[in-house]
């Protein structure tokens, strides 16, 4: 059995998902792995990870309506604010999420659905610089 370890840093422009796809593809691709997992995982408590349609943009757009309204910033019952309305929001956002993605990795390639894309769900309104820790795990044949 192999690993592979490596850390992909991603800097956002604030609230919103960002595909993540093609640099897990290649980190695959580098790791020689051909049957096993990959693992990603964010290095953040207001950022999550989420698969989801990577087809149509109005997907997303919509997951990100809906968390809006599911968890409203200036919530006058969070007691968590201090760096600022957007932080105790963020933390119940990613709690409600994936800190997480585990992915079949079998011929070389991510099992992913036809459809499917990985995303970083950034939580926070300001740009951040994220860190996101990738493990590559299993044969070469």
């Amino acid at each position: 059995m192999i690993t592979h370890h490596q850390i992909i840093s991603l800097s956002t422009r604030g609230k919103g998902t960002y595909e993540i796809t093609e640099e897990l593809r290649s980190i695959v691709a580098k790791s020689g792995v051909r049957e096993g997992t990959l693992t990603v995982m964010t290095r953040h408590t207001s950022s999550s990870l989420v698969i989801m349609e990577n087809a149509d943009p109005d997907a997303r757009r919509d997951l990100e309506a809906f968390f809006d309204r599911l968890v409203p910033e200036n919530d006058p019952w969070f007691t968590h604010t201090c760096e600022g309305p957007d932080d105790m929001p963020s933390h119940i956002r990613m709690a409600l999420t994936r800190s997480s993605e585990v992915i079949p990795i079998h011929q070389g390639h991510m099992q992913l659905g036809t459809w499917q894309g990985v995303f970083h769900f950034e939580h926070r309104r300001a740009p951040h610089h994220r860190e996101l820790s990738v493990m590559v795990m299993g044969n070469q044949s």
